[in-house]
């Protein structure tokens, strides 16, 4: 029996490749943005600290929270310091990509409010962790905008987490001026809120007149509304408590900014779960406190239900978005590199 052998010029089919293997899980991935679950428990206590002042509602439940917030940082404090530690160099390249490196504040930030926190129970360490959180914010603040001065940045690479390194500078005030270091307070208010009148065009060019951001980003639209929050805040201790016009303007600004984002509730609900999905927490909380503080100034049974809806709105999506974020953690997703 003669054998049919295959023509010569027809090349042997090419070997089957084997699907490249997933990058493992391990403590090298754990991502810097963690730390804004930090800054929205920490901001959600702080926010009902308020309600007990303002509306007379149980003390106990925004201490409960601010101890939980505490927890929660430690925690992701010393997971991020053992990635420092075996993987410098993870560390060091998360810090180089131009979208992370804006969320490292986060642990500033997160430090300047668990201060706030902690300043009723513990004078001299809370000092202390206030004063650290601000030296680490204005470092990181110098660091980041000289590289956005000195690299060629495009306009695409641009979201609203560029406000967390530079505007996140408003936050000090909360801390500094209880200690009597208003000047302190109005020198971190100046750099944030003159900043924050600069980014604010460029992010609003950049959303408008440019392609949308890729979907698992537009959580960080909310970061939008915690400058004008924030800066209501600072402003009202700054001032002695006077509601003047700038505090009347940035509390306005922010009800906007509020509205706008509740009439796209459904783009936002439509958005997978990540990460990004912390950026809704912290500026809801500083927006329902912003509330309640007016509320103080400005009596009445519309801030009064602006105030309780906002917490209300505020308490339920941190909930949420916490319990998203523990399951996370428990499945090991945290640990896991992210898709660019």
């Amino acid at each position: 029996m003669s054998h049919i052998s295959a023509p010569a010029d027809v090349p042997p089919a090419p070997p089957v490749q084997a699907p490249a293997a997933a990058p493992p899980a391990g403590l090298a991935h754990l991502p810097v943005p963690l730390f804004a679950m930090t800054m929205g428990l920490a901001g959600l206590g702080l926010a009902w600290r308020a309600a007990a002042h303002v509306l007379a509602w149980p003390a106990a439940v925004g201490e409960g929270i601010l101890a939980l917030a505490a927890l929660v940082f430690l925690a992701t404090a010393l997971l991020y310091a053992l990635k420092a530690l075996r993987h410098p160099g993870a560390v060091a390249a998360e810090f180089r990509h131009p979208v992370r490196v804006n969320f490292f504040p986060t642990i500033s930030i997160s430090m300047m409010l668990l201060a706030v926190a902690a300043q009723p129970y513990a004078g001299l360490p809370a000092h202390v962790l206030g004063g650290v959180g601000a030296a680490v914010q204005f470092i990181l603040a110098v660091v980041i905008f000289r590289r956005w001065i000195v690299d060629n940045i495009e306009i695409q690479q641009s979201s609203p987490a560029w406000f967390i390194p530079i505007v996140g500078n408003i936050v000090a005030p909360l801390g500094a001026v209880p200690l009597g270091l208003v000047e302190l307070g109005w020198f971190f208010f100046s750099v944030g809120i003159v900043l924050w009148g600069v980014l604010f065009p460029i992010m609003v060019y950049r959303i408008v007149f440019h392609h949308q951001m890729p979907a698992k980003f537009l959580p960080t639209l909310f970061v939008l509304l915690a400058p004008p929050a924030i800066g209501f805040l600072s402003v009202l201790l700054l001032n002695g408590g006077v509601l003047d016009p700038l505090a009347r303007v940035l509390f306005h600004v922010g009800l906007f900014i509020t509205a706008v984002l509740l009439t796209m509730a459904p783009l936002f609900a439509r958005v997978p779960f990540s990460l990004a999905w912390t950026a809704y927490t912290f500026p809801l909380a500083a927006m329902a406190t912003a509330a309640l503080r007016y509320h103080a100034l400005v009596p009445g049974m519309a801030t009064q239900a602006l105030a309780v809806a906002l917490l209300a709105l505020a308490s339920a999506v941190i909930v949420v978005v916490a319990a998203r974020v523990a399951r996370a953690v428990a499945a090991g997703a945290i640990f896991r590199p992210e898709p660019e």
